[in-house]
């Protein structure tokens, strides 16, 4: 079941009017927590934002590539406290994703939209843009923001042939599949 869920998935940014029940965001926020982590020291946090007023003012995170969250019925914000674990971008990363695998699962699209290292404008960071608006103490730090909702677009999977076996090596650097 999991090749042909991923073999399907892509970035949905156009979403339905329709709210996501409160048992299916119960099972994202799940999954969320059940997403592995080093050492198991889960130095993340999530804000699951449903309030539309919020979204909108989220979809302003960046200057490029946040517009569609006001669209969305939900958005998780993905943090951490980077004190708490060295490599919190991976764990983040991990919990990012496993958001969508399960969004997907549940018949939902989803959009990673990449907060750290983004800027709100020429002055603000993402970051510092999000957590103003949620107040998000200074000790954590922002990932991530994954809308999600019924998709409200078709997009075909990406076909096996236009997958990049040539960055693929076996043994050693430079040593192709015979």
């Amino acid at each position: 079941m999991f090749l042909p869920l991923i073999t399907k998935r892509r970035s949905i940014r156009r979403f339905k009017d329709k709210e996501i029940e409160p048992q299916k965001v119960d099972e994202l926020i799940e999954a969320a927590l059940r997403s592995p982590s080093s050492r198991s020291f889960n130095p993340w946090r999530f804000i699951v934002i449903r309030d539309r007023e919020m979204l909108v003012k989220l979809s302003g995170s960046k200057e490029h590539g946040s517009s569609f969250l006001k669209n969305a019925p939900l958005g998780i914000v993905v943090c951490a406290d980077p004190n708490e674990c060295d490599v919190w971008v991976e764990d983040t990363s991990i919990a990012s994703i496993f958001i969508q695998l399960a969004a997907e699962s549940m018949g939902l699209g989803s959009c990673w939209i990449q907060i750290r290292k983004r800027m709100h404008n020429k002055t603000k960071t993402s970051e510092q843009y999000v957590s103003e608006l949620l107040k998000i103490p200074d000790s954590l730090v922002v990932e991530s923001i994954i809308a999600i909702g019924y998709p409200d677009e078709e997009k075909p999977a990406h076909k096996k042939e236009s997958l990049q076996y040539k960055k693929v090596f076996f043994d050693y650097y430079g040593y192709g599949k015979e």
